[in-house]
């Protein structure tokens, strides 16, 4: 059985900083693209860094670039996001999402963490 488990959430004032984890068990870490996703209330998922299999590439959404950093371990199967100068806008619920790298339908998603940024 699959599972993704988010961790590191919390709240943060203006500026400061939160590393998230998730640790995942039950495939094969290296074989997966992972992606972090948040959703804020009222509004839709959206996607906030990718990272490939081997750790090699990372994109970003431009809400965070320069800001947000994820990384992975595969030895560990954990992947990271480090989020530095946090904004009130970046309060939502943060998912990690897992894709094959060659079965798209191959996916799974943790169950998300809170992260709140106010003063």
């Amino acid at each position: 059985q699959v599972q993704l488990v988010e961790s590191g959430g919390g709240l943060a004032q203006p500026g400061g900083s939160l590393r998230l984890s998730c640790a995942a068990s039950g495939l094969t870490f290296s074989f997966y693209v992972m992606s972090w996703y948040r959703q804020a209330p009222g509004k839709e998922r959206e996607l906030v860094a990718t990272i490939t299999s081997p750790g090699d590439s990372a994109n970003y959404a431009d809400s965070v670039k320069g800001r947000f950093t994820i990384s992975r371990d595969n030895a560990k199967k954990t992947v990271y996001l480090q989020m530095n100068s946090l904004k009130p806008e970046d309060t939502a619920v943060y998912y990690c999402k897992a894709v094959h790298n060659r079965v798209a339908t191959r996916n799974y998603w943790g169950h998300g963490t809170q992260v709140t940024v106010s003063s």
